[in-house]
């Protein structure tokens, strides 16, 4: 699956969500799952299963639904893409707007410290 396939519709991901969290789960569970969670009707969830099924997110074998797709590998896309659109690409853009001018704690800034150590070029 190409990167421009794993862009989810907010609706899909939380549907998604819903397996990955209860993976495997049974289809008639996860109608239930869908009822509880999303305020689905067993046709909603039957529909956007068979939609997640043909694009390649999920699978339904013998009443079984499995993901296809890790959550982590979406959610890198999903990232990715809102950085590139909504801050040209830039990091350090996203980070003062994610902050907005919040304070955050020693401990934090020394993890992102680590962070960008771990991903820096060269």
């Amino acid at each position: 699956m190409n990167d421009t396939n794993l862009k989810l519709c907010e609706s899909d991901y939380r549907f998604m969500t819903v397996i990955w969290e209860n993976e495997p789960v049974q289809s008639g569970r996860l109608v239930e799952l869908c009822q509880e969670k999303l305020g689905w009707k067993k046709p909603t969830t039957y529909t956007t299963l068979k939609k997640m099924s043909e694009k390649g997110f999920t699978q339904n074998v013998d009443t079984v639904v499995t993901s296809l797709i890790p959550k982590e590998e979406v959610q890198v896309f999903a990232s990715e893409h809102f950085v590139n659109h909504t801050f040209e690409g830039s990091l350090p853009k996203f980070l003062v707007a994610f902050l907005g001018g919040k304070k955050i704690s020693d401990k934090e800034a020394e993890e992102l410290k680590q962070l960008i150590d771990q991903h820096k070029e060269g």
